[in-house]
């Protein structure tokens, strides 16, 4: 079979730009497909003007240029500029170079993942062209533009009139869709809720696997004097590194230890030490996640945001570590209180009196992190590949049964 995905971001050694874990999924699941014996290309937003196409791990990357007043993932700190970015954004209705490729690759499908600097005008463009349009939901881009949902430090409950405004077009074009994928049921049904996604004949979940390379856990051993804790991903206030180093304030110094893995500048470092000045914190910096995980205990996810499918989350229990995280977006759906972690509202007091409870009963860590190990059930990266190659079958199938007038009439 052959595949166009796209993906905003898409790590290469000429373009190695990483924000979140979709790209990190894009590349992961390119490759994998490829390794099952299907054709792959992919299209991403460039990074720089005039980016030649690039081959990695025998697949063809083509960057679009962004028709618009800036390169995404540009830090801007003018308001007007970013309105005027997300209003261009919306409006785009071209696709030139996914039209291109389609054209010469053909492909059977078109897989799109994150969408700034490419927008909805590849749905548009593919479906106009005869190609079948699935689209996984890693973010809030369709009724977002921060893509978060999030803030003044808070869920946003409801879609504000600047977000409604600047994601008009965005709404509209997933009729353009012949399947949706939310990486949790909670963000697909956070969109549907909305009235996205009311036409596209398929909707369904396929959550996160790990992406990490496969290791061999480390089983830790019984400890009785202090139990290390640790964050890993982007220090952000949604992330709830703010709350955790707030409950870290309210423990005592000789029993807890934390690793935060994760970009940081100095004056951010000194920030957040700032908020646990006795607590005993080290601030790794970027480093190989099999490498925090073999250092830590418990992994933290304090999130306080709809995180849709905190790819965290599946590492850790990859890795064999249990995992205290909070009930906001995907995590619930991945984490059995109790059995494969522990849940607790995000509030510095809860984290800190959930933290007490885990280190006071460190056989239950062992526990934990032995059955993660041990477990025969795994959801692996294998079979989100075996679930998107069965969904692309079914749509294939689809498009083949459909009269050519009804093609044409989806077109138009």
């Amino acid at each position: 079979m052959k595949i166009l995905l796209t993906s905003s971001l898409y790590p290469t050694p000429k373009a190695p730009k990483l924000v979140g874990g979709a790209e990190v999924f894009a590349r992961r699941f390119a490759e994998d497909l490829r390794g099952h014996g299907d054709e792959v290309e992919v299209i991403r937003a460039a990074s720089a003007p005039n980016q030649e196409p690039e081959q990695c791990n025998g697949i063809n990357i083509y960057s679009a240029p962004v028709h618009n007043v800036y390169l995404p993932f540009t830090e801007q700190r003018n308001v007007a500029l970013r309105s005027l970015w997300h209003s261009v954004e919306d409006w785009q209705i071209f696709a030139p170079m996914v039209a291109e490729r389609i054209r010469t690759f053909k492909p059977d499908v078109l897989h799109s993942n994150n969408l700034s600097g490419l927008t909805t005008a590849i749905w548009r463009v593919a479906a106009q062209l005869g190609v079948p349009v699935i689209h996984t939901i890693h973010d809030y881009y369709l009724t977002c533009p921060r893509c978060s949902r999030f803030t003044d430090g808070r869920v946003c409950e409801h879609t504000c009139p600047t977000c409604e405004l600047l994601t008009y077009h965005r709404r509209r074009a997933t009729h353009w869709l012949s399947a949706v994928v939310g990486v949790s049921q909670r963000v697909l049904s956070i969109h549907t809720d909305l009235g996205l996604f009311a036409d596209t004949p398929i909707r369904t979940v396929i959550h996160n696997a790990s992406t990490a390379p496969p290791t061999t856990p480390h089983p830790r051993p019984v400890c009785t004097d202090e139990v290390t804790f640790g964050f890993i991903g982007r220090l952000t206030e949604e992330k709830g590194i703010e709350n955790l180093m707030r409950a870290l304030a309210m423990l005592p110094r000789e029993n807890f230890r934390t690793l935060i893995a994760g970009r940081v500048s100095e004056p951010e470092q000194q920030r957040l030490k700032a908020l646990a000045p006795e607590a005993r914190v080290e601030f790794m910096g970027f480093v190989a996640p099999d490498d925090f995980y073999r250092a830590v205990d418990v992994v933290v996810a304090p999130s306080i945001w709809h995180d849709p499918g905190p790819l965290v989350v599946a590492d850790a229990k990859a890795a064999g570590r249990p995992l205290l995280g909070t009930p906001f977006g995907g995590m619930p759906e991945a984490i059995e209180h109790g059995v494969t972690g522990w849940l607790t509202d995000p509030d510095p007091e809860s984290l800190a009196t959930s933290m007490r409870a885990i280190a006071a009963d460190p056989q239950k860590i062992v526990e934990i992190s032995e059955r993660l190990i041990n477990a025969t059930n795994v959801w692996t990266f294998a079979d989100v590949v075996t679930e998107y190659r069965k969904l692309y079958d079914r749509l294939c199938e689809a498009g083949s049964a459909m009269p050519v007038s009804a093609m044409s009439l989806r077109a138009g």
